[in-house]
């Protein structure tokens, strides 16, 4: 089930957060995801936040900052299940147009965001990490 995000789920967000930015950016320092832990963490609660939940354990959540998506997680041990998908559709069916911005070298995000209707815009160099990275649009 998705739901919206509450101030208790803090901890597994920011653990999946972590675990799986490490395993999808093996190419990037992991690191880089733990010097920016502390960041990222407090600035979740600003963030519209959905998280996918089964028998009370949440296995992922998308966060968005107005209709940029900042990233979808899914639990390791649950992807390739359709849970990414039901989130994004989620959040598509609350916006008109999504952003986001993915690594070129994250071939398996790339691949799911163009399955789902989303188009490269732009290519950029991400000045924190060094590493292109490829802003992506969808519409309605």
């Amino acid at each position: 089930m998705i739901r919206d995000f509450k101030r208790t789920d803090i901890d597994k967000v920011m653990e999946l957060w972590l675990e799986m930015n490490i395993l999808a950016h093996d190419f990037i320092d992991s690191g880089y995801w733990r010097d920016n832990f502390a960041a990222v963490k407090e600035m979740m609660p600003k963030a519209t936040i959905y998280v996918y939940e089964q028998s009370g354990e949440v296995l992922g959540f998308i966060g968005l900052m107005e209709n940029f998506v900042a990233g979808i997680f899914v639990s390791n041990n649950f992807q390739s299940k359709g849970i990414g998908k039901e989130l994004l559709d989620y959040s598509k069916s609350k916006n008109n147009e999504l952003s986001l911005c993915v690594y070129k070298k994250n071939n398996r995000a790339l691949s799911f965001y163009l399955r789902e209707g989303f188009t490269i815009f732009t290519e950029q160099i991400d000045e924190n990490t060094g590493e292109t990275e490829f802003i992506m649009k969808w519409k309605s």
